[in-house]
């Protein structure tokens, strides 16, 4: 759609910045020599995309721009940006690990886990659910520890774990209601799920994660070294 396209374009080239208000779906038509109901399509089209949100009856702003992550640490991405991240512990358990979680972890039948499910926000913005899964022969004594931040951190400062990589697939979602309630979302917005798998230096699996994030707060940069033998395959 044009009217999308060009608001789009306004937004990227910072002609219109964030909680800036957009014209009325009326005002869109007559400029754009469309109907209302074209109009009101692109705008709903924009506010799934989350570059726009609508605060009835005063009309529809231009969105915050998305918080670009790098798949990893969620305290040290924020960090990072110079923002100020923030975790809400909802629940903590130790758990016979599920058959999915411990081939995740590739841990033996009967092996336990610690399991930490949490609220994560930017700027006191809720932005993702976190269900994080460490081994509990890894990690004793963690839930007793008031956990507020990174818990790579802790996996290194107090279990002396050198993190080495982790790896990540993302999925879109529609986010359930209690999920969106927490998220502070309307049921059925879209959400992106990431599964996450991180391992230390001698190869072991010590994190195994299934994050939600609102879609449209959140973007993933993803980058790859182009090697001379995949180059030529193409």
């Amino acid at each position: 759609m044009s009217i999308a396209a060009d608001v789009r374009d306004l937004i990227a080239t910072e002609q219109l910045g964030p909680h800036t208000l957009l014209p009325s779906e009326r005002e869109l038509a007559e400029q754009h020599g469309v109907s209302r109901m074209t109009a009101r399509q692109a705008l709903s089209l924009l506010e799934s995309e989350g570059a726009v949100y609508r605060k009835p009856p005063r009309g529809t702003f231009v969105a915050e721009p998305r918080v670009r992550f790098h798949v990893g640490s969620f305290s040290e991405e924020v960090a990072r940006m110079g923002r100020r991240p923030a975790a809400r512990l909802l629940w903590a358990a130790h758990q016979i690990a599920s058959p999915a979680v411990r081939r995740a972890l590739d841990l033996d039948d009967g092996a336990a886990v610690h399991v930490f499910h949490r609220l994560r926000s930017v700027d006191g913005v809720p932005f993702a659910i976190e269900t994080t899964y460490l081994p509990a022969e890894l990690t004793p004594g963690i839930l007793d520890v008031t956990d507020d931040g990174s818990l790579w951190a802790m996996l290194r400062s107090r279990y002396g774990v050198d993190l080495a990589r982790s790896t990540a697939v993302l999925e879109s979602i529609v986010l359930d209601d209690a999920t969106s309630a927490q998220l502070g979302v309307r049921a059925g917005s879209a959400g992106t799920l990431l599964t996450r798998n991180t391992v230390d230096s001698d190869g072991r699996c010590v994190e195994y994660a299934r994050d939600v994030y609102r879609a449209d707060r959140v973007a993933f940069e993803v980058s790859e070294a182009l090697h001379s033998h995949r180059l030529s395959a193409v």
